[in-house]
């Protein structure tokens, strides 16, 4: 039986997670220039952070889990099954965004000064990626919570690493959105509740998992999180990074994740 107290911790975390997209969208909005240094390693850090737990821990929790509820034949199998499944439901979110609007498309502080297009279409533009965010973000709040009701401790390092990875997230929406209104408030406003889907997929999913949620159902979801959080890792992340700075300092960034995560995950053994 879960616990109340464990499902407000981990609607906080996806709460936080999720709203993370305004500190994108100030950086945006009071930043002269984007350290892009910066950028480019803590969008690694968050990749090494998602790619290490899920395989170290999340997809070992949710083998664990199967095996038990299967032997160790079909529940290895299954495994493996809805692992792979987490990758295709993610894919296919982001097969059905457009390509030219896609929201994890690098954009920089500097842009809102020689954006050479008409305000009507920018201001579409940036509407339709903070949809596009919204979509994409929802079955990362569903993953936060997920693990953050499993345990605490995985769910406040994923909740960072998601956060981390909004950042870019918020300057996408915030940048033409600011180009084409000329208003910063506006701009702000439109970027934040972007990152709301997240909190949203928390809620649809304890409405609609936790009454058929069982140590099975934790394995499967488990399996399906790790798949999530790989695709995001390797498909937006790591490309993000690489776009916002040098490829040693995403490299840099993903290796010390991956090192934070193993240590953290050593210090609570």
């Amino acid at each position: 039986m879960v616990s109340t107290e464990s499902i407000i911790i981990a609607f906080a975390l996806t709460l936080f997670a999720g709203l993370s997209t305004g500190i994108g969208s100030a950086i945006a909005l009071l930043a002269k220039r984007t350290n892009t240094r910066f950028l480019s390693v803590a969008l690694g850090f968050s990749a090494g952070v998602m790619i290490y737990v899920s395989f170290v821990e999340i997809l070992s929790k949710a083998r664990i889990s199967l095996i038990e509820a299967y032997g160790i034949k079909q529940g290895s199998w299954i495994t493996v099954a809805a692992f792979f499944g987490g990758i295709l439901l993610i894919a296919l979110i982001d097969k059905f965004i457009p390509s030219v609007e896609n929201p994890h498309e690098v954009k920089r502080v500097e842009e809102m000064d020689h954006i050479d297009a008409k305000k009507k279409k920018l201001a579409r533009m940036g509407l339709i990626t903070a949809l596009a965010i919204g979509i994409h973000n929802f079955p990362e709040g569903l993953a936060t919570f997920i693990a953050a009701l499993s345990d605490p401790n995985l769910g406040i390092a994923i909740a960072v690493a998601i956060a981390i990875h909004n950042i870019p997230e918020g300057i996408a929406v915030s940048v033409p959105v600011y180009y084409a209104t000329g208003s910063r408030k506006k701009a702000f406003w439109i970027s934040f509740s972007s990152g709301l889907a997240e909190p949203v997929g928390a809620l649809v999913g304890y409405l609609v998992l936790m009454p058929f949620m069982s140590p099975v159902m934790f394995g499967l979801l488990f399996a399906v999180v790790a798949g999530i959080m790989v695709f995001i890792s390797l498909d937006e992340l790591l490309p993000a990074a690489e776009e916002y700075g040098e490829h040693h300092y995403s490299i840099y960034g993903l290796i010390a994740g991956m090192a934070v995560m193993a240590l953290s995950l050593l210090f609570f053994l």
